[in-house]
């Protein structure tokens, strides 16, 4: 395997809403230094990626009202590997866009497609995995996405049925997929990890580009058309007129429905790397260090009397004072102070539309 064909693709423009108020529409969680350790997620996701890839081979795709940031955090990044969404368009335009893109420039090109908010605890070990996955697929026409083994019912993520029949004859840690589940309610949460052949869809996907490429235009031949006739204009003045003109006539649908779920060749590997997909605070509790009683500080200073299982998140400098809290979220920004359960985390959605309904985007 060659590492100059290797490429990386960050996924940069969601919003997460589900974050707020530490995440907000100008400010996404990528871009913020979530778990205090002095790095953000999305320069987190850059860091694993090191000895994986050629710096000139990472491609960050955002929103367009991102791009500045994406820079400014990750400024090794050049400017035409910094692809702007003019809208959102969910992640199969996102990856038919990059994907045409490099494979106009390398058609033996490797390709690893992560989302820019996840944490990996295991950092040595998340490489010797993509690694692996990345010589499956070097010289195949594989679809493989990752695979991690439950520890709990959680409802937040989608889960992968594998068919542990038999094992790739070249990876034994590959098996085929039998399916893909929706996130399921707690009672169908608890079944699936008590079976051994479920496992939660991390949503990184690896594949040499043209698989992905002739993928695309077999099962979304609309989408496909769009970024086939900008091929004469990538990597010109043009470029983003015409994305600007073009994207938004995509389809809204994410990579699981547009392919996933309808290819042959779709793959699982097995991984254990210590992983979490910070969409919500509950996720961030469960990846982040705990005091005795399963506290998580994030940031500032706290003095805690009788409170545990609940997770704090304050500004620099500042000091919260906390009695009787028990599975509690606590999180204090410039302009917004938010206290509720913090199981839930999913009515924060209800809680933004009711602030923007009554108060407008200021705080939002």
């Amino acid at each position: 395997m060659n590492i100059d064909n290797n490429h990386l693709v960050i996924m940069a423009g969601g919003v997460g809403i589900r974050f707020w108020p530490m995440s907000t529409t100008d400010y996404p969680k990528q871009f913020i230094d979530v778990l205090g350790c002095g790095r953000t997620l999305i320069q987190l996701t850059y860091d694993r990626f090191e000895g994986l890839c050629p710096a000139e081979n990472i491609w960050v795709v955002t929103s367009d009202k991102y791009a500045t940031e994406v820079k400014k955090q990750l400024p090794d990044i050049k400017d035409d590997h910094i692809l702007r969404e003019p809208c959102r368009r969910n992640t199969a335009p996102c990856i038919a866009y990059v994907s045409w893109k490099i494979k106009s420039i390398n058609p033996k090109a490797n390709m690893v497609v992560t989302p820019s908010d996840h944490v990996v605890m295991d950092v040595r070990e998340f490489q010797r995995v993509i690694n692996s996955a990345l010589k499956f697929t070097n010289n195949s026409d594989a679809i493989l996405t990752l695979g991690m083994k439950p520890t709990r019912p959680e409802t937040g993520y989608g889960y992968i049925e594998a068919d542990l029949s038999y094992p790739s004859n070249y990876n034994k840690e590959i098996y085929r997929v039998d399916s893909f589940k929706e996130k399921p309610d707690l009672a169908t949460a608890e079944k699936y990890i008590k079976k051994p052949s479920y496992f939660w869809n991390a949503g990184i996907f690896v594949w040499n580009v043209n698989t992905v490429v002739n993928s695309l235009r077999v099962y979304q031949p609309a989408i496909s058309k769009i970024f086939e006739r900008l091929l004469p204009y990538y990597y010109t003045d043009q470029e983003q007129t015409l994305i600007n003109e073009q994207f938004p006539l995509c389809e809204s649908i994410s990579i699981d429905y547009a392919i996933m779920e309808k290819a042959e060749n779709v793959y699982v590997q097995l991984c254990d790397f210590g992983w979490a997909d910070l969409g919500t605070w509950g996720s961030l509790h469960d990846a982040s260090p705990k005091d005795m009683n399963h506290n998580v500080i994030i940031k500032g200073h706290t003095l805690l009397y009788d409170c545990k299982n609940n997770i704090v998140a304050l500004p620099e400098g500042k000091l919260a004072v906390l009695q009787g809290l028990d599975d509690y979220l606590v999180a204090d920004t410039d302009n917004v102070l938010l206290v509720c359960r913090k199981d839930d985390e999913n009515t924060i959605r209800r809680y933004v539309n009711d602030t923007q309904v009554k108060l407008g985007d200021e705080f939002v």
